[in-house]
């Protein structure tokens, strides 16, 4: 025996709605995963070789609640307090041939060293374009909390850069709200 219920909309007691559908199957859930963002680095940055340097994230793909700063301090302020997950990606390099000797990339909560993820190439024969992924769960208050992605690229003394695209994901920055 097969039980149907029909509604269009479901409701906590205090009467909000936590699923509404519009009768052809598509359905509203609360913005479980908001704030949510993700931004790229749209042209190739330099940075100041084996110095930690902020990465700025200029363009923004999405941006659900406004939280990320895309022209000045090139961070995400949630506004609303959670667990998120943040993460980054980002492709070092050193200009020339076989200059990239160390890329690190770090995640700072409030100016602060919250997680870093750093890769060594073959040092027997050092790398160009080295690709660094780093993830992390931050805690959030919402109002004051802030996240911002660094760099260090050990060029051996060449200019160091973190490789953006105009037409592509080369290197972003990205987070979304977990929950509570």
């Amino acid at each position: 025996m097969a039980s149907i219920i029909k509604a269009n909309q479901l409701q906590d007691f205090g009467g909000n709605s936590i699923l509404t559908s519009d009768g052809a199957g598509n359905l509203t859930t609360q913005k479980i995963n908001y704030p949510a963002f993700q931004a790229k680095l749209s042209v190739t940055q330099n940075i100041s070789d084996s110095v930690t340097t902020k990465v700025q994230f200029d363009t923004k793909i999405f941006d659900t609640d406004n939280a990320y700063d895309n022209s000045t301090n090139y961070r995400f302020t949630p506004q609303v307090a959670g667990k998120y997950f943040v993460f980054s990606f980002i492709e070092g390099d050193g200009t020339g041939t076989n200059k990239t000797e160390r890329v690190q990339l770090l995640i700072y909560k409030n100016g602060v060293l919250d997680s870093l993820m750093q890769n060594f190439p073959n040092t027997a024969a050092e790398s160009n374009n080295v690709g660094l992924a780093i993830n992390s769960v931050c805690d959030m208050n919402g109002s004051t909390d802030y996240i911002e992605i660094f760099a260090y690229v050990d060029a051996l003394s060449v200019q160091a850069t973190v490789i953006g695209a105009a037409s592509h994901l080369r290197s972003t920055f990205g987070a979304y709200r977990l929950g509570s």
